[in-house]
């Protein structure tokens, strides 16, 4: 980035405004420098009254969205989608005893014995893209569990090809499927190529991850997904594009919530969390999010799920709060490293 980011008090103000509490806890929270009693009144308000009491109402009393199951169908209103965007809201276990029977329901419903998270319940159906984004919602959501640190191995064994079997080999326990082709991102569904992403959401999932939980099985992950994120100009989406020969244009489009589809946004906070924010590779990147908040830094709503899933988040192509939330935080991590 060519200069120091300093998020003006005009947008601070604007992200902090209490007719939108949702918001405003995520910015007092990662943004600003909030005592604790301040914090837990804006949380206790983005629960009871913001996007998360509205997800929550939809909520079946046993923990599933819409039909029971695991939860993958429909898009982008059941279960597995509910507790995706619950994470990206600044949801809590502890704030909510539902949410964390959402969190249970997942865990048994969705979550294989192998660590497979799957569309299906089963590990054929399991694809980089749903098991980075449900180990991330998870562990933002305060979820401590065992089952959760096998979802992380698996995530790190499919990555490196460690103990895991080709796809032929059925006898085999941990072995690759149609969807989870290989190691290093590749997916049936990117013409068995690699997916970038599917590589964001488990870069993002490992970058969430407590540095005294990487083991050197999950470390040696992290570089991988580091080399393959820095094979070009990450702003330029030098990746494998499966059917296509070019990249897909919602790269640029940055929206929320971010559900399979990614933007460079997503990309960049995974390599910032991970230590990677002053990399002289992440310049263009960095360069092109400051450009796209203009100088009023109000960054512009997209790419959407309007009427798709339980909550809107605003009008495209206007300045966005929660878009802006998401940009200023990224930008505000790089003073934090």
């Amino acid at each position: 980035m060519p200069t120091p980011f300093t998020l003006s008090q005009e947008t601070i103000h604007w992200l902090t405004e209490e007719n939108t509490p949702g918001v405003r806890y995520l910015a007092l929270r990662d943004l600003l420098e909030t005592s604790q009693p301040e914090l837990d009144k804006a949380a206790e308000a983005a629960h009871k009254n913001g996007p998360i009491a509205t997800v929550l109402h939809q909520m079946a009393p046993e923990g599933y969205w819409v039909e029971p199951g695991p939860g993958y169908l429909p898009k982008y209103t059941s279960t597995v989608w509910s507790v995706i965007l619950l994470g990206q809201l600044g949801a809590s276990i502890q704030a909510h005893p539902r949410i964390a029977t959402a969190c249970e329901y997942v865990l048994n419903n969705t979550l294989t014995e192998y660590g497979q998270f799957s569309a299906s319940g089963t590990p054929g159906s399991t694809a980089d893209c749903i098991q980075g984004n449900l180990c991330s919602a998870l562990l933002d959501l305060g979820v401590q569990d065992s089952r959760l640190d096998l979802a992380y191995e698996w995530m790190a064994r499919s990555l490196t090809g460690e103990g895991v079997a080709p796809m032929g080999d059925k006898s085999s326990p941990l072995r690759y499927y149609s969807g989870k082709y290989g190691p290093d991102f590749l997916c049936g569904a990117n013409n068995k190529l690699a997916c970038a992403w599917g590589a964001v959401k488990v870069m993002l999932a490992f970058s969430k991850l407590p540095k005294v939980k990487r083991t050197p099985l999950i470390q040696r992950a992290i570089d991988r997904g580091v080399d393959f994120l820095f094979s070009g100009d990450p702003s330029e989406v030098p990746y494998p594009n499966g059917w296509n020969d070019k990249p897909s244009g919602n790269w640029w489009k940055f929206g929320f919530p971010i559900f399979y589809v990614t933007d460079l946004l997503q990309l960049a906070e995974a390599l910032v969390n991970l230590g990677y924010g002053n990399d002289p590779r992440m310049v263009p990147t960095l360069a092109l999010i400051v450009e796209k908040g203009g100088e009023d830094q109000r960054w512009h709503m997209e790419y959407d799920y309007t009427g798709k899933t339980w909550v809107g988040f605003g009008p495209k192509k206007a300045p966005n709060k929660w878009v802006t939330y998401r940009a200023a935080r990224v930008l505000h991590s790089l003073s934090q490293k």
